[in-house]
C-alpha cells in the first residue's frame, strides 16, 4: 500500500516539478552544450557510455548541466548511484554510505558511485571522511562544485579526481533548449500552442546569461501566467518575456571566483590603460551588488601600486571620490565610482612604489649595516658617543640638497627606487638623477681623499 501511494505521489510531483526540473535531459545525446568535455571522442563521454566512469569533480556556474550530468552517469552505469547534498548531510552520512557501499562491494562485487552536490560546502573533517574510501576503491566519488575546487576542495580529494569544467551555455544551446521545451510533448509546451516573439526568445536567452535554468523558468512564468487567446493558444511577447525575466542573470559571488576574476579582470584594464573595458567590468561588480567600497579599496591601492609616482594625484583623487561616495550613496555616487575609474584608467603608469618591496627583500636576506654616525640622534649622547656629528643640514645648502652618506657603509651604491620617464615621474627622475649623481663624484672624492691621506700612503 506504501508503494502506491509513493509511486502516486512521485507521479504527481514530476507533472508539477518546475519546467527545469522535467526537462532535464536523461542521455547524452539530449544534454546541450558542454561539447568540450562531452563530444564525440572526448574523454568523458567515452567514460559515461562505456560505464568506467572514475573519481571526478564537475566545476561551472548555475545552470550549465553538472546534476544533470550525474543523473545521465546515474542512468547508465550498473553501479550503485547514492547521492549526498553537502548542505543537510553530515558525517554520519558519509559513513553510512560508506558502510552500503562496502556491504555491496563485499557481499555483491558491485561498486558505488557517490555523487555529492555543492562539495564545496563540506567542510575539512567531512571531506577527509571521504578521502580514504575514495583511495582504495570503496567508492567512485563524483563532486559537484560552483567554487573553484583547486581552492574549496581539499587537494588529496582533488589529486585523486579529475576536474571537469562546464561553461555556461552558449547562444546556439539556449535556443536549442528553448526549442525543446516548446517541441517537447511529454514534459514541455508541445501539447500547447505557445508561439515565442521572435523578440522575446531573444531577450530570455540575452538575460538568462548562459543559465538554462533560468532560461526555463522565465520561460515557465511566462506561459503560466499568459492568459491563451479564444483559440487556446499561448503568445509571448516581448513586453510579457521583459516581465518574467527583468535582470540578466549575471554570475557573481562574492566570495568565489567569479568575484576574484572579475576584480582581476577590472584591475587588469586599469593597468592595461582601458577604460572602456575597465568600466565594463566595474558596471558588472556593481550591477551584481559588489560593494561600491570595495572597488574603492582595490582603486586606492591601484593608485600606489600602478600609477604611482607617475601622477601623484591619482591616490588623491580616489580619496576625493570615495569621500564623496561615502557623502552621497548610491544612485548618484556611480558618477564618482564612474569618474575615478577613468581617471586611473587613463592617467600615466609607473610602478616604481615595488622599489620598497625590493628594500624588504635586501633587509630579509642581507646582514643589517649600523646606522651612520651623522644620521644617528645626538640628543641623548652626540657628546659622549659623537652621534650625530657632521650631519649636514640640507636646507642650509643649494636647492636644499648636500651630498652625504645615507647608507650603511656596506651599502653605498645600492639603489632601489628607479624611476620611470612617465609623466610627473619624469621630473622626479631627472633631479633624482642630478642628485644620484653628484653622490656619486661625492664618494668618489671622499675615496680619493682617504687613500692620498699621509696614514694611507698615495699611489
Amino acid at each position: 500500500m506504501n508503494d502506491l501511494f509513493e509511486d502516486a505521489a512521485e507521479s504527481f510531483r514530476q507533472k508539477s516539478a518546475p519546467l527545469a526540473d522535467r526537462l532535464r535531459p536523461t542521455t547524452i545525446d539530449e544534454f546541450v552544450g558542454q561539447k568540450h568535455v562531452l563530444g564525440p571522442g572526448k574523454l568523458l563521454r567515452r567514460a559515461v557510455e562505456a560505464d568506467r566512469v572514475t573519481s571526478l569533480i564537475l566545476y561551472g556556474p548555475p545552470g550549465t548541466g553538472k546534476t544533470t550530468l550525474a543523473r545521465i552517469i546515474a542512468a547508465h552505469t550498473a553501479s550503485a548511484f547514492v547521492t549526498l547534498n553537502a548542505v543537510l548531510a553530515g558525517v554520519r552520512d558519509i559513513r553510512q554510505a560508506i558502510d552500503n557501499a562496502k556491504t555491496l562491494l563485499r557481499h555483491h562485487q558491485r561498486r558505488t558511485i557517490l555523487f555529492v552536490d555543492e562539495v564545496h560546502r563540506f567542510n575539512k573533517a567531512q571531506q577527509d571522511a571521504l578521502l580514504p574510501h575514495v583511495e582504495n576503491g570503496t567508492v567512485v566519488f563524483i563532486g559537484a562544485t560552483t567554487e573553484n575546487p583547486y581552492f574549496e576542495v581539499i587537494k588529496a580529494l582533488v589529486s585523486r579526481s579529475r576536474v571537469f569544467e562546464l561553461k555556461p551555455l552558449e547562444s546556439s544551446d539556449l535556443e536549442a533548449v528553448l526549442a525543446s521545451a516548446l517541441k517537447n510533448k511529454e514534459r514541455g509546451y508541445g501539447k500547447l500552442a505557445v508561439r515565442v516573439d521572435e523578440e522575446a526568445a531573444r531577450h530570455l536567452i540575452s538575460t538568462a546569461n548562459g543559465d538554462a535554468r533560468s532560461l526555463l523558468n522565465a520561460l515557465e512564468l511566462a506561459v503560466e501566467t499568459t492568459p491563451p487567446a479564444p483559440d487556446g493558444s499561448v503568445r509571448v511577447t516581448l513586453e510579457v518575456a521583459e516581465d518574467s525575466i527583468q535582470r540578466r542573470a549575471v554570475l557573481y559571488d562574492k566570495e568565489g571566483d567569479a568575484h576574484f576574476d572579475t576584480i582581476s579582470a577590472f584591475i587588469k584594464s586599469l593597468r592595461g590603460s582601458d577604460p572602456d573595458a575597465a568600466l565594463y567590468w566595474m558596471a558588472r561588480m556593481v550591477y551584481a551588488g559588489e560593494d561600491p567600497r570595495y572597488i574603492f579599496r582595490r582603486m586606492y591601492i591601484f593608485a600606489a601600486e600602478d600609477v604611482g609616482m607617475a601622477d601623484p594625484d591619482a591616490i588623491r583623487m580616489v580619496a576625493s571620490c570615495a569621500q564623496g561616495f561615502d557623502y552621497v550613496g548610491l544612485p548618484e555616487g556611480q558618477f564618482l565610482l564612474a569618474e575615478c575609474c577613468l581617471y586611473l584608467a587613463t592617467a600615466p603608469k609607473s610602478n616604481s612604489t615595488m622599489a620598497y618591496f625590493e628594500a624588504l627583500n635586501y633587509v630579509q636576506k642581507e646582514r643589517s649595516g649600523d646606522v651612520p654616525a651623522p644620521l644617528k640622534d645626538g640628543n641623548r649622547d652626540g657628546e659622549a658617543l659623537g652621534h650625530g656629528k657632521g650631519y649636514l643640514y640640507p636646507h642650509a645648502y643649494r636647492d636644499h640638497y648636500v651630498p652625504q652618506q645615507y647608507l650603511p657603509d656596506e651599502m653605498q651604491g645600492v639603489y632601489f627606487y628607479q624611476p620611470s620617464d612617465i609623466g610627473f615621474e619624469k621630473r622626479v627622475s631627472e633631479r633624482l638623477s642630478r642628485w644620484r649623481e653628484r653622490d656619486q663624484q661625492d664618494g668618489l672624492r671622499k675615496r680619493l681623499e682617504k687613500y692620498s691621506s699621509p696614514d694611507q700612503g698615495s699611489n
